[in-house]
């Protein structure tokens, strides 16, 4: 198996805020990554479903549907199982973990984003 680098690598970014979704795609795109975008969970879960990202950065708190959600039902969706998702959030507290890790992301980043850790993460989860 030939093995991608984030040349070949698309990534679905979904965050409610535009600002915050921009800076993410610029810093992303700039490391090699195609970006393709969401700004709510019902959206991140279209989005995916036609896209199929090899990874998903999904916010907790969206408008329309929350992250949990979207990320349970891309979870039930033929061919997205396997994709990782990675919880991307301000939210601290052991309760927004727990619950992120019952709704089956992969990992759980906070807020500010450190773009080289969380490259670093991504390269970890799609070489498995």
């Amino acid at each position: 198996m030939i093995e991608k680098d984030a040349r070949d690598r698309t990534v679905l970014v979904v965050e409610d805020n535009e600002d915050a979704r921009y800076v993410m795609r610029l810093q992303l795109e700039r490391i090699g990554y195609l970006v393709i975008e969401a700004q709510d969970g019902k959206e991140a879960v279209e989005v995916a479903t036609n896209g199929r990202p090899d990874i998903i950065l999904m916010d907790l708190s969206l408008p329309i549907m929350d992250g949990f959600a979207a990320t349970e039902k891309i979870r039930a969706s033929d061919g997205l199982a396997g994709v990782p998702v990675i919880a991307v959030t301000a939210h601290q507290e052991t309760d927004f973990r727990e619950g992120a890790r019952a709704a089956g992301f992969d990992a759980y980043v906070t807020k500010p984003i450190d773009i080289k850790c969380l490259s670093e993460l991504m390269d970890g989860l799609l070489l498995t």
